[in-house]
């Protein structure tokens, strides 16, 4: 087993929950549940089936599980097919593969992945929502203005039947 570095990583096996922070210099290979806030200067890798809830600040991170927070990624995030992913995202370069699912803002660019470290250690995950697009205007009748002027009133100009 190897992250992209072809590093051995530490693993969090399919078995663990684990609740806290958690903090690395080379990888980590998440399989079971965490929540809190990662922090790492190496390699994240959410493994399938694997649930996160956690900010997470990182220099790469590889999701094919569920993960729930905002990410800061200095160098690459990439979602595989079967990655579901909500929460708002902060990277340098992004990979999103056929069938991933994501929910959320982004930022992508050379200095997106660095963020002011009072900003993102101090925010907590919030939830996003897709927001629903307006309606469109009805169409009226071809040629017909609505500029919502009093419209002019009309005469009856039927003659009154005899009794």
């Amino acid at each position: 087993m190897s992250d992209m570095n072809g590093e051995s990583p530490t693993v969090i096996g399919a078995d663990a929950n684990f609740k806290g922070e958690l903090s690395f210099d080379k990888s980590v290979r998440i399989e079971g549940n965490f929540e809190g806030h990662i922090h790492s200067k190496g390699t994240l890798h959410i493994a399938e089936g694997a649930n996160v809830m956690a900010n997470v600040e990182a220099t790469n991170v590889k999701i094919e599980g569920t993960c729930k927070g905002n990410l800061t990624v200095s160098e690459k995030l990439h979602m595989l097919a079967s990655a579901k992913v909500e929460g708002d995202l902060r990277t340098s370069r992004l990979e999103i593969s056929d069938g991933a699912i994501f929910v959320g803002n982004v930022v992508v660019g050379q200095s997106a992945g660095t963020s002011s470290s009072s900003s993102s250690s101090s925010s907590s995950f919030r939830p996003t929502s897709v927001s629903q697009p307006t309606p469109l205007p009805i169409p009226r009748e071809p040629g017909r203005v609505d500029d919502g002027s009093p419209r002019p009133k009309v005469q009856d100009s039927r003659i009154p039947a005899s009794s």
